[in-house]
Formats: C-alpha cells, structure tokens, sequence
C-alpha cells in the first residue's frame, strides 16, 4: 500500500452560540480537513483546528503549510509505518502541532480502514462510551442559569464552567448554578490562565462547598512553579491545560508535582501517537488525565475519543467542541447520548466523503 494523492480542504463554520472565556469571544472557526488517498482505495481522513491563542497556528498558515509540505513528502510513502512518518516529519512541522494531529488520525484512520476494526478497538479497547462535560461559557448569571438549563434537559451530567476575568462574579456564578442543578451534576472550573494565585485561592474557598470538582489551568500556563504552589495548597485537583504542549511539559509537571490532572488535546500536543506517550508519563506518575478539545468539527473529537476509549488512564473527557458548529462535514462520526459519547461501529474513525 503506498499513498497516492493528499487532498486538504478549509470548512469555516459558524457556532450557534457564541461564547466567550478569559481571553477571547468565539462566534466562528476555521479548521483544514485532510485526505490520504492510497492506491488500495482506502482513504484515511484528518481536521486539524489551529488556535492561535493555544497552538500558536493560523488557519491560514496551517492550510498552506499542509498544502506545501504533506503532498511532497507522504506520496509513495507506506502509510502503515505511523511512527517513521511521524517521526521523519516532526521537524518540518515543529511548530505546527494540529497539522501534526490531522496527519496522525489520517494515518490512523487508514490503520483502522485496512484492520477492518473501529480505531479505539485497535488502541486498547478499554471502554466502549465516555461521558462527556458541556461548556459553559461566561455570561451573565440569568443567561447562565438559562443555558444550564437546556444542558440538564439534554441529558448532561457534567459541567464545565469558564471564568477568570471576575473572581467575585465566577463564585456567584458557581454557587447559583450549583443551586440550580443540584447536587448529581459534576461542575468543573477552567480559568484559562485568568487568575493571580490569591485569586485562585478566594475561588477554591469559596467553592468547595458547593462541590466544586476541580480547577483547571488557573494562573499563566509558563508559570509552572505557580501553578505547582496552587497545587499544594488547594484541597481540590488542579488540571494543567495550557501548560502542557509536549512530551516533555508532561515530564516537568509529572516530576515536580506541579498539577495533579492533565488535559490531552490532540489538535495542542500533535495527535494521538503524541497523546499515548504523554498519557503513560502521567499513569507513571499517578497523574489522572482527561482528553479535551478545542473548537474542532466532529472527525478530531471523535480521535480524541477514540484515544479517550482505548486507555484506562483516561478517567475524564471534555470533548463537546464539535456540538455548536454549524455545517459540519463530519457531524455523523459519533453519537451523543444522555451526556456519553459512543463510538460508531466502523472502520478506522468511521468517516469518508
């Protein structure tokens, strides 16, 4: 089998809602679908979903680095030797991690085509479904409390509140919908990076009563000493996001006990054969890992699930950035029900155009 053809496309979609977290307002997104053809005819597909805030990518700059760099160098190429394609490429995508991750689930999803066999099966097969948390994003408490609501109608059981920009109103925010959903639903917290260490500390006190489960990425993501500070002296966990972008991050955090949680994105450490070694140096270090997202159309989120399903490490997922997009090429790949995600039954990532 040799790759014959790459094909790489743009798809702009609007979201339908708009959101807002500490550093931005999202109303629309831009991510570079990618196709491997083979002279088997089997194809394997990739997204990437450059941010420039958390990847360091335009979708600009990504699409023409795609175009430019995958044709030339996979064409002839044997697209089962995953780790030597990864690996010979890494250099000339250095700083391009989502162009990293669409090659790898494309290569993958071509594994898993050629197998016969759902890719999460050939992972590790670990779990069939994982349940998922829903975002929500800062806005004032009555619009808070309103889109909580048409969460807990659609069957969530998990939340994942955004703040960082006001301390006083994220708390009486928290402990509203807190009130509002009771005390079943899990509520998490992500700062993105908003909050000074007293202000982290204010927050956990003033939460922890009202179950706050844990607090994701709460002060400057190079400020790793800080971060290990907060980690220390707050009761609840403390998810590193932000702060971890390669394998070797996951080595700083795990060594010097700088968080206890990690958030895998495929699109930010460069895809799932990336994800897999981050993952084994958090399981060593007794590091519990949730696999997340950004703002990606349904064919990334489902190889974030399908790394999600395949490894016993993983005990939490935020993978619902594909939920608002509208005009999704890749809608169908995966199903959600009652607040879980489920693989389909098919080969590889189970998409094709």
């Amino acid at each position: 089998m040799k790759i014959t053809n790459v094909e790489v496309w743009t798809v702009e979609m609007d979201l339908a809602e708009p959101y807002s977290i500490a550093y931005e307002t999202v109303s629309k997104v831009k991510n570079i679908f990618l196709r491997i053809e083979t002279g088997s005819g089997i194809n394997g597909f990739g997204c990437a979903a450059p941010d420039q805030a958390v990847t360091g990518e335009s979708p600009e700059k990504t699409s023409t680095v795609m175009k430019d760099v995958l044709y030339p160098f996979l064409k002839g190429s044997d697209p089962l030797r995953i780790a030597r394609i990864l690996e010979e490429i890494k250099s000339q995508l250095k700083d391009f991690p989502s162009i990293r991750s669409a090659l790898d689930m494309a290569l993958f999803d071509i594994l898993g085509k050629k197998a016969g066999i759902p890719l999460w099966r050939i992972l590790g097969g670990y779990r069939d479904r994982i349940k998922t948390s829903i975002t929500v994003g800062i806005m004032p408490l009555e619009e808070t409390l309103k889109f909580v609501e048409k969460c807990l109608a659609k069957g969530f059981k998990c939340l994942k509140m955004k703040g960082g920009i006001d301390v006083n109103g994220d708390i009486e925010r928290f402990i509203k919908v807190r009130e509002y959903a009771g005390n079943d639903i899990e509520i998490r917290f992500d700062a993105n990076q908003g909050f000074t260490v007293d202000e982290t500390l204010k927050f956990v006190k003033a939460t922890k009563s009202a179950g706050l489960e844990l607090i994701e990425q709460p002060t400057p993501r190079e400020q790793m000493d800080v971060l290990g500070r907060i980690t220390r002296e707050v009761s609840v966990p403390v998810m590193a996001d932000e702060s971890i972008l390669t394998l070797r991050d996951a080595f700083r955090i795990a060594k010097r006990d700088f968080a206890d949680m990690i958030n895998i994105k495929l699109a930010k450490v460069g895809g799932i054969s990336e994800a897999i070694q981050i993952n084994a140096v958090a399981r060593s270090a007794g590091i519990e890992v949730m696999v997340g997202c950004m703002d990606e159309a349904a064919l990334s989120i489902t190889a974030g699930l399908h790394f999600a399903l395949a490894r016993p490490n993983v005990v939490y997922a935020d993978l619902d950035g594909h939920l608002d997009l509208l005009g999704d090429p890749s809608k169908d790949t995966l199903v959600l029900k009652n607040g879980y995600l489920f693989p389909k039954d098919k080969p590889g990532l189970g998409f094709s155009i």
